[in-house]
Order: C-alpha cells, then structure tokens, then sequence
C-alpha cells in the first residue's frame, strides 16, 4: 500500500485573457466543468451554476473527491478556479487542462496546495494547546495556540 503526504490537492488558477465567449456562457462553462472533472477522473455528484446580470457566471460541480468550482468578469477577462480533490484517484491537472482549453486565456498562473497534510495533522495531535493555527507569510510558518 502506497503512502500518502497530503488528503488532499487544492489547485488554485488565475486566468487572464480568457475567450469572451467563453466566460459569459453558462452552458459551455458548464459543460467544460462536467467534462474537467470527468476528465480528472472524479465521480460527479452534483452541479449547480448561476449566470449574473449585467453578466458573469459562477458554479460548482460537486464530486465525491471534493469540488471544482470557477467564478468569472467577462468585464475583466477574468476566471478564478479552484480544483479540490482529496484521495489518490482523482488527478486534478488533468481538470485544468480542460479548463485551459475552454477558456483560452492568455496568461494562466496556478497554485498547488497540500491540503492536511500528514505530518502537520500528526503534529497537531500532539500539540499541548487546543487550537493551533499556522500562519504561512512569504515562506516562514509562524505559531499561535489558543
């Protein structure tokens, strides 16, 4: 049996540039959304999405390995995603990729994070307060029990 580090991979995207068309079309947003986790191989269990007035649209697909969720500013050519997937199965580059494609922005940046990760959630078991929270500013984890 394999090991893991983390429960979980939460991939956060920035996309600029990204297609008009696209970001204003709530059936093709959908659709890609589907398709991304699909493509992940996750297991959909449910999908909700709202268009907005003047525009924009905002949605979350709901899988049994978390949720993919994407908001967007046509007016800014703009798309925030969040790709959460916990367990081993689910692969959630795979999802980005298709997001990329659909939305055919300009300039994407991304962000992994490790969520729970398995050392850290040992050592808060262990820990003599009854809260810890840490705090990540620009690479040094600072303390604080309560």
């Amino acid at each position: 049996m394999e090991s893991i580090d983390s429960l979980g991979r939460h991939i956060l995207v920035e996309a600029w540039g990204c297609r008009d068309d696209a970001l204003d079309d709530l059936p093709g947003i959908r659709q890609a959304m589907v398709e991304a986790a699909e493509a992940a191989g996750a297991t959909v269990l449910d999908v909700s999405f709202r268009k907005f007035a003047p525009q924009g649209v905002s949605g979350v697909v709901i899988i049994s390995e978390s949720h993919l969720t994407i908001h967007t500013w046509p007016e800014h050519g703009y798309a925030a995603i969040d790709l959460f997937t916990c367990g081993e199965r689910a692969r959630p580059w795979k999802a980005f990729e298709v997001l990329s494609d659909f939305l055919g922005a300009d300039q994407i940046t991304t962000m992994e994070i490790r969520r729970g990760e398995i050392g850290e959630l040992r050592r808060a078991k262990k820990s003599e307060t009854d809260f810890v929270y840490l705090h990540e500013y620009g690479g040094s984890k600072q303390e604080s029990g309560f």
